[in-house]
């Protein structure tokens, strides 16, 4: 019997199939493809929109090509911004070519630039077509909700009070600081990240570099995303030297931002504070991201640096793996520990490999390159670029595409 979570005859207030707690990348593309096939799936999105202040901007070669499958990409397309078909790198005066995603293994070689609100905004509107989908906005989960062993639901808090939605399964797609996984107590492998990042706008003018680039200058690194009319900047700091850096003042961290991207001069003498917003960056995952009746995909059961953007893409082949996996014995309502652990052996070794990459990439690259303010450690990173020429295409490969793919069963 259900226990009563208010202390009084238990009432939910919905019965579904699937409940997922987290309307980011992974809950939406979930609720999207569940719903295709008929399932009924409830949706929580603990606030009243999607607008975030740190959101990835970048949909990748594997997310589009499975927006084509699913017959989406030619509307999709009409509301993104511009791609990228390659990134530049400075280091110091010099540029270098990046990543080139024109020779990946994808049908779609290119990387869409998008507010990851407006991505959340377009899957709501095309997953609202099917009868079996809703979406509540507003609704957060609080806690789970259990019948002896077994998740049989979530409590959820709305405007209008708590209640429970009861399911035959739950998913946690709540992000990095995920409420389901701490609910459910799932051990928690933190792999470190010596990183956070400052996440802010700069305007864009008509002589500025055409394609989006990194920066790397002595103790600076910053990443500049084109969006057309101003650039979506990724400054690059020490973990946890945020509250220091505003401890001397705005003025010298406008000198920062000029120095490691010069040619935007006096604009960035419009930054102020509240428009520079802390991404706190990590690095981890569940050792398990199952226990009965309730599964773990995306941030909530790995969180991703932001090294290579590849989140919000590992998170949309997480939702398709399960929905691939699941659906069936959703439908069937044969649904066991076999199968959802069957979501953790099929993605498992893409997230470990990337996560991998970037613990690699945080230790002998934006740690050192961070320390050091002596122009002469920037001629060895030269020297790498000059190099090993090849490695912009595995890192391309990698970024736009990933370890294990996934493409959903149309």
């Amino acid at each position: 019997m259900l226990e009563n979570p208010f202390g009084s005859p238990a009432k939910p207030m919905l019965t579904t199939t699937c409940c997922i707690a987290g309307g980011g990348p992974a809950g939406m593309m979930l609720g999207y493809l569940l719903a295709r096939q008929g399932i009924d799936v409830v949706v929580l999105e603990k606030h009243a929109d999607f607008l975030r202040d740190f959101r990835g901007d970048t949909v990748h070669p594997s997310t589009l090509d499975a927006l084509e499958k699913l017959g989406l990409l030619e509307d999709f397309l009409k509301m993104a911004g511009d791609s990228i078909t390659r990134i530049s790198v400075r280091v110091g005066e010099d540029e270098f070519a990046g990543p080139d995603f024109r020779f990946i293994t994808a049908h779609n070689k290119r990387i869409v630039l998008m507010p990851q609100w407006d991505f959340l905004d377009f899957l709501a509107a095309r997953a609202k077509q099917f009868p079996s989908f809703r979406l509540m906005m507003n609704a957060e989960c609080v806690d789970l909700v259990r019948d002896a062993w077994r998740v049989t639901g979530v409590r959820v808090k709305t405007p209008d009070g708590e209640a429970s939605i009861l399911a035959d399964l739950v998913v946690g797609c709540d992000g990095r600081n995920s409420t389901v996984r701490e609910k459910a107590a799932l051990p928690v492998r933190d792999l470190g990240v010596p990183i956070d990042v400052l996440w802010m706008r700069v305007e864009r003018r008509s002589d500025d570099p055409l394609q989006t680039f990194a920066s790397i200058q002595p103790g600076s690194i910053m990443v500049l995303l084109d969006r057309t009319t101003y650039w979506q900047c990724a400054y690059v700091i020490p973990k946890g030297e945020f509250d220091a850096i505003r401890e001397r003042g705005i003025e010298s961290f406008r000198s920062s931002v000029r120095a490691g991207a010069p040619f935007l001069g006096d604009r960035v003498e419009a930054l102020v504070w509240d428009e520079v917003k802390l991404l706190s960056v990590s690095l981890d995952r569940l050792r398990r991201w199952a226990i009965p009746g309730l599964l773990c995909i995306g941030d909530a059961a790995h969180a991703m640096s932001p090294v290579g953007g590849v989140g919000i893409n590992l998170a949309v082949q997480d939702a398709i793996a399960t929905s691939n996996l699941l659906a069936e014995k959703l439908k069937a309502k044969t649904l066991s520990m076999r199968d959802l652990n069957a979501i953790q052996r099929r993605r498992q070794f893409a997230v470990q490999v990337t996560q991998g990459v970037q613990a690699q990439a945080h230790r002998r690259f934006l740690r050192p390159a961070l320390s050091r303010v002596d122009p002469e450690a920037l001629e060895g990173v030269k020297r790498a670029l000059r190099r090993f020429g090849f490695l912009r295409f595995a890192a391309a490969q990698l970024v736009g595409v990933g370890v294990r793919p996934e493409l959903p069963r149309v």
